[in-house]
């Protein structure tokens, strides 16, 4: 896993605070993900019983695991970002795969009342204030989702 707290970059508001890490594809990958999350949001201010943390832990988790299960190419890690934009009053998260054959939908997915999967794109859907996906160069994707902060 690689961490660390990066100076803003191309595109990126100028108080604007990043994080970015790579994660093994595997369900220990997704579960450090969503830890490394919370610390990185607690390091900005969101302590974790905060809404803030636990909006981005929960979506996060969504994220990662839906990497690990639908993204997982073998041999290749998944990627996580945060951005906060404090202006905006913003963070977003970011977690690319390297699947190019597996895309999300447009929209959350309907699902059954008894299935035992299938909730979590419908969960983001909720919870994020935007979300959806960009192809990523050279190959995959990145799904993305912005949480407010007030």
């Amino acid at each position: 896993m690689l961490t660390g707290t990066t100076a803003p970059g191309e595109g990126v508001a100028p108080n604007a605070r990043t994080f970015a890490a790579q994660f093994a594809s595997t369900t220990r990958g997704a579960r450090l993900a969503r830890r490394a999350a919370v610390r990185c949001v607690e390091e900005w201010g969101h302590p974790p019983e905060s809404d803030a943390s636990c909006t981005v832990a929960l979506i996060v988790g969504e994220l990662a695991a839906n990497a690990v299960r639908h993204g997982r190419v073998p041999g290749r890690d998944f990627a996580l970002s945060l951005t906060l934009d404090a202006t905006a009053g913003v963070i977003r998260i970011e977690v690319a795969d390297a699947a190019s054959d597996r895309r999300p939908p447009m929209t959350a997915p309907s699902c059954h009342p008894d299935g035992e999967s299938g909730r979590g794109l419908l969960l983001v859907d909720v919870l994020a204030r935007n979300w959806g996906w960009a192809p990523r160069r050279p190959v995959g994707k990145t799904v993305w989702a912005e949480v407010s902060l007030s």
